[in-house]
């Protein structure tokens, strides 16, 4: 490959949650420093353990030399990058300036559009297994979460309940859903035929759609991403979607993402408060990594990262099946998270997962623990690192773990 993704960067010091924050219990998540003779692996903060595309260090390093970092406005090229980028994928095709807006990650976009669409005490629906954030973003608000569980059906595949997500809408007075496509934990990409029966529910209860699509770009071979606001008419105007170049590029830690929302109320309204705290404002460094991230190169360096991400998750879903009987997990279409269920393993060996879990933490094992997604019995691994930390990893669950 032409760019790197074996080299193990020591992260050590730089600032890098996923290993500084280890022990510490800032969140309460965090998993326990590891036992003496065990190196840290970190397979729980949705970062990724690769050096980001050329492209984008280039960029920073030439604004950098530029002595002034004063006020400034957002550039021509900032929005031309976003447009020409969502356009490559084959939807968003009249996409213009004036349906983007800025927002200081998806958190802050979720928590203005639950603001401007809701009242405290009000119900959302959420599909379980849910990204933690969306939990406490909706509870942090006063609003309260309304799960609607994805079902595994014959074939190890999750699958939206349509027949429950109407039945909780209806029984809730739910008014506003968030949607997670790709999902996370699950790592499912929707097709179209369930993206239509998604739509078919909320227009019918007529319904407003948040829709983190974080992930849009990290879709495995075989499986293509559509924008819920693709799919008719009604998404188009009921939907306001989140993007970023963080989960892609690795750049979280620069804060910068967007938003897409065609009807022009809705726009206005949400993007009006976000900016009423004078705090939904963007750093001129970010301006320009996602430039350099939404370029020819940054094409070329997400295709050989798909490539990398799929090997791990297809190597990762084949060593669990093959070594490790009674965890069971589903293979990823796409993001870098996989989901375990030790149900049968527990049951099976009268061990609690929290045992489990903390049992892969004293060897270094840094996975995280699923009941935070609403996985009773379940783990979540990231698989964004290079292959010979994930081996050693999944040696360690194998001689300390699942035994």
């Amino acid at each position: 490959m032409k760019y790197d993704f074996t080299s193990i960067i020591d992260r050590k010091g730089k600032d890098a949650s996923a290993y500084d924050s280890v022990g510490k219990y800032k969140w309460g998540m965090e998993p326990d420093l590891p036992e003496e003779g065990f190196d840290f692996i970190p397979l729980w903060v949705a970062d990724m353990n690769f050096p980001t595309c050329p492209a984008i260090t280039r960029r920073i390093i030439e604004r950098a030399e530029h002595p002034l970092f004063g006020y400034f406005n957002y550039s021509d090229e900032y929005y031309q990058s976003i447009i020409n980028w969502r356009r490559a994928g084959g939807y968003h095709r009249d996409l213009t300036e004036k349906n983007i807006g800025y927002e200081n990650g998806v958190h802050g976009f979720l928590s203005s559009a639950v603001e401007v669409l809701t009242k405290p005490g009000d119900n959302i629906l959420l599909h379980s297994p849910v990204y933690v954030g969306f939990k406490e973003d909706v509870e942090g608000l006063g609003r309260k979460s309304v799960y609607s569980p994805l079902v595994l059906d014959s074939e190890g595949v999750w699958r939206m309940d349509y027949e429950d997500m109407d039945r909780k809408i209806k029984e809730n007075n739910i008014k506003v859903v968030i949607f997670c496509t790709p999902h996370n934990p699950s790592g499912r990409v929707w097709t179209m035929p369930e993206l239509e029966k998604a739509a078919e529910v909320f227009e019918s209860n007529n319904v407003s759609v948040l829709s983190d699509e974080i992930w849009a770009d990290l879709v495995f071979d075989g499986h293509e991403h559509i924008p819920f606001q693709c799919v008719n008419e009604w998404t188009r105007n009921h939907t306001a979607a989140a993007y970023a170049p963080s989960k892609t590029f690795n750049l979280a830690g620069l804060i910068g993402s967007y938003h897409i929302i065609y009807d022009e109320e809705l726009n206005k309204a949400i993007t009006r408060h976000g900016e009423k705290t004078h705090y939904n404002e963007m750093n001129v460094l970010s301006m320009h990594a996602l430039a350099g991230a939404y370029s020819e190169e940054g094409r070329e360096w997400t295709d050989e990262l798909i490539q990398v991400l799929e090997g791990n998750a297809r190597w990762a879903y084949e060593y669990i099946t093959k070594n490790f009987p009674g965890v069971e997990t589903t293979m990823s279409e796409g993001t870098y998270m996989l989901f375990l269920d030790c149900s049968k393993y527990c049951a099976e060996k009268g061990r609690s997962i929290e045992d489990v879990i903390k049992s892969g933490w004293r060897v270094g094992v840094g996975w995280q623990d699923g009941r935070l997604f609403e996985g009773p019995c379940h783990i979540r691994l990231n698989l964004a690192s290079p292959r010979s930390r994930l081996e050693e990893a999944f040696r360690r669950m194998g001689e300390y773990v699942f035994i």
